[in-house]
Order: C-alpha cells, then structure tokens, then sequence
C-alpha cells in the first residue's frame, strides 16, 4: 500500500539560509575570489528570487566580514589575511573548548555515522589530496562539531569566526606556503581521534583536541605566512 505524503514546501526562512551557506560556501572555497564583484542580478536569477530578499542575505554577508558594500559601485568579497586575525584565532582556542563544557550533546547514531563516513573521506583524500575537496569536508566537519553543543550563542559565535578565518588556509595552499598532503594527514588524524573520544562518550576530551589541533594549524600557517610565495 502506497502512502501518499505531503510535499514539503520550501519557507522563505528556509529558502533564505540555503540561498547564505550557498553563496558563503562559494566564498570559503574561493569560488568567489577575493576582491571579485557579486552580480547582484546574476545571483538573483540564478536563485530564481527578487534583489529584495537576495540583498538581506548580501547583508547578512557583510555582516558575517565576507562581503563589503560599496556605495553606487558593488557588493565585493573581502580578503582576508593571517596576521590581521590573530585574535579571532585566539578566541576560536577558547571557544572550541567550552563546546565541551557548556550545555554539551552527546552525539547520537546519526551524527556517529556522520563522522565516520567524514573519516572515510579525509582517508580517501590522503591517497588523492585535493584542495577544494578537503575545504569541504573540513567544513563538513566543523558544523557536525557545532552539534556537539546547545549553546546557541556559543555555536553563533564559533560559527562566525570558522567562516571569516576558513578561507586563509585554502589560499595558503594555492600559494604552496603549506603542503597539502600533511594538512591532510594532520586533519584525518584530528577527526580520529575526536571520533575516539566521542565513542567513549568523553566530549570534553573531544573539544580538547579540537582545540590543539586549531592551535597548531594556526602555528603551520603563521609560518607559511613568513615564507616568500
């Protein structure tokens, strides 16, 4: 017998938010590169929506530090650069600690599973490292981290921060000031462990090393920093 189920159908709230991750992922990955102007009414048309509700999303955007507005010239992506956000990474040390400490989640089956097929894919990435394939799955990985917690205005800030500093990583690839097999390496070693401890049920030891491993990829890329491109 054939159960016939609602459609479900897309709200604006909802058509809102895949419209900002879409257009921020295209950010992180370098899709949109920086200092590129956004065609307002390409990216319009191409959502099937008005310039009204596509610039609150632009907006939100430039609030979140990935767009600028430029009075009667254009929306831009900004740049972004290692040294001008040593305190944002000193903050996301911090924070990353506390999604063990404030209301903390114990993930369940789904989110388990989730994990390990990210597991799965950073292990097929050290045989065929791909920069862009790994930026994704990196952010994969730190949004399943953000379940790990109920603190809403933890994972609002936690989130903000990830998505301004991502993209410094992916460009310090591109101009090879760090090697792409061993960030591969450390990152599937990183989602192992933080698996291990998850298994375990230890989700303070789980933030722990979320924490280490933000420190030292922060270390890895000031010294790329200071190498000549």
């Amino acid at each position: 017998m054939n159960i016939e189920r609602p459609e479900v159908t897309e709200t604006a709230r909802d058509r809102f938010e895949r419209i900002h991750d879409d257009i921020r992922m295209r950010i992180c990955l370098l899709d949109y590169a920086p200092g590129e102007r956004l065609s307002e009414e390409a990216l319009a048309a191409e959502f099937g929506i008005s310039r009204t509700p596509l610039r609150r999303v632009l907006a939100r955007l430039e609030s979140e530090g990935l767009l600028q507005s430029v009075h009667g010239v254009g929306t831009f992506v900004t740049d972004v650069h290692i040294e001008e956000l040593v305190q944002t990474y000193q903050l996301r040390l911090e924070l990353a600690e506390l999604t063990g400490r404030l209301e903390p989640i114990a993930p369940d089956a789904a989110l388990r599973s989730e994990f390990r097929m990210l597991s799965a894919r950073s292990k097929a990435l050290i045989k065929a490292p791909d920069p862009r394939r790994f930026a994704q799955i990196n952010v994969e990985f730190f949004l399943c981290l953000l379940r790990l917690t109920a603190n809403e205005p933890l994972r609002e800030i936690s989130r903000r921060l990830y998505f301004q500093t991502t993209r410094i990583w992916l460009k310090s690839v591109f101009a090879s000031r760090i090697d792409l097999r061993d960030e591969v390496n450390v990152f599937d070693r990183e989602i192992d462990d933080i698996l291990r401890a998850l298994e375990v049920g230890d989700l303070h030891s789980a933030a722990l090393i979320q924490r280490a491993h933000i420190s030292m990829s922060f270390q890895r890329m000031m010294s790329g920093s200071r190498r000549p491109a």
